[in-house]
């Protein structure tokens, strides 16, 4: 999308705005899908990185099923036409009653605790199948909060503890017809991906009745121009290699599945802000804008980069600024960034905001969510409004 085509939605609709592209998308998708042509692949959307029903929807026209990590998740697939056999749930620790609604639900049940592997035998035995969560022990991603396969981690059972795995599903019957890991985020080497691989398909093979090896999600995306990214075709070429000689040592073909989240959704979202006040200070120079941590977060949270790019003045001379948002916490966006003079009133653009922006934003500082716009084949849709007073209000009681 061009400059002009994103002043005109937030002339529109208004700032803060956030803008999802459904070409990207739909790029991705397919690049996935080209890359793993040689094996029975699914993919299963994270769809904690984005759950407007329009990206759900646009994802299940695109042949992308859904992964969910809670009941909520569960109920917007289900809202965006997804049939109950499409979903996986893969819980983190919650309680049990909630996977007994994921499974009277109808989702594929992935088991992540010792604890919950007993509880599913105690009240299923063989008569539901699942899949578990191994953790690899291998410690890959972009920093240390988005790795999720390491030795410390709270995700997964530890493939440490296979032989405690095995006496509960003996002891159950279980029918486990999946195995599953996920490594990080921001992974950029298939090394990686190799590496935990290896770990599953050894497991594997003491379970008679698996359908499924699930090796997670995590692909890099770009960042800055020019960053690297996953190498998608020889990741394809080196993943679908091991799995074609694990499946025959297996005896039969599996399906391969992925979860990606940021990888599908993540270049296709800009947050559109507005300048509002330009402090020159002694130390440095400061670009408030009308948006904050509230509504993209991970800067603070996980000190991840976002490219700004001054819409309103592209070709103005060159200054440093650190760009900062509206609420009364240090929230900083980017320090000592190099952009094309702002001014009072231009329109800034931060990429790489389809993912984990607006599903992990708050009403901290009483402040309102933004509306979000999905433009997909030369269509451009209004597909959440900007929040008001009553939607702040909507869930107190004593108003009076």
């Amino acid at each position: 999308m061009n400059s002009s085509t994103l002043i005109e939605l937030t002339q529109q609709h208004g700032t803060p705005l956030y803008v999802y592209d459904g070409s990207i998308i739909r790029r991705q998708v397919k690049s996935l899908q080209d890359a793993f042509a040689d094996v029975d692949m699914r993919i299963k959307y994270a769809c904690k990185a984005n759950t407007n029903l329009a990206i759900l929807r646009l994802m299940r026209e695109l042949g992308v099923e859904i992964d969910v990590v809670s009941m909520g998740e569960m109920q917007m697939a289900l809202l965006a036409g997804y049939a109950p056999e499409q979903l996986t749930f893969t819980p983190s620790g919650v309680p049990f009653e909630e996977v007994r609604e994921a499974v009277e639900a109808g989702a594929k049940i992935n088991v992540d605790s010792l604890p919950l592997l007993e509880w599913f035998g105690q009240n299923y035995g063989d008569t539901q199948p699942c899949l578990i969560r191994l953790k690899p022990n291998v410690a890959a991603g972009g920093n240390a909060k988005i790795m999720t396969g390491h030795s410390d981690s709270k995700f997964g059972i530890s493939v440490l503890l296979l032989d405690d795995i095995m006496n509960i599903v003996e002891r159950y019957n279980l029918k486990i017809i999946g195995l599953h890991q996920h490594t990080g985020s921001d992974i950029k080497e298939a090394d990686a991906f190799l590496q935990a691989s290896e770990v599953i398909f050894k497991a594997a093979m003491r379970f008679p009745d698996l359908e499924i090896i699930d090796l997670g999600g995590g692909f890099k995306v770009s960042y800055k121009p020019g960053d690297t990214t996953t190498d998608m075709q020889r990741l394809g070429a080196e993943i679908t290699r091991g799995f074609q000689d694990f499946c025959q040592s297996y005896g039969r073909e599996l399906q391969l599945w992925f979860e990606p989240g940021k990888y599908l959704v993540s270049e296709c979202g800009q947050l559109l802000v507005q300048a509002t006040v330009i402090k020159e200070d002694p130390a440095r120079d400061f670009v408030h804008v009308d948006s904050g941590l509230n509504h993209l977060i991970r800067p603070m949270m996980y000190g991840s980069y976002h490219h700004i790019l001054n819409l309103s003045n592209p070709d103005g001379p060159a200054r440093n600024y650190d760009v900062v948002g509206y609420i009364c916490e240090t929230d900083t966006f980017a320090t000592d960034r190099e952009l094309p003079e702002v001014r009072p009133g231009d329109i800034l653009a931060f990429l790489n905001a389809g993912a984990y922006g607006f599903t992990m934003s708050s009403h901290y500082n009483a402040r309102y969510r933004p509306a979000e716009v999905l433009v997909d084949e030369g269509e451009a849709r209004l597909v959440r409004r900007h929040e008001t007073l009553d939607d702040l209000l909507r869930t107190q009681l004593d108003l009076n």
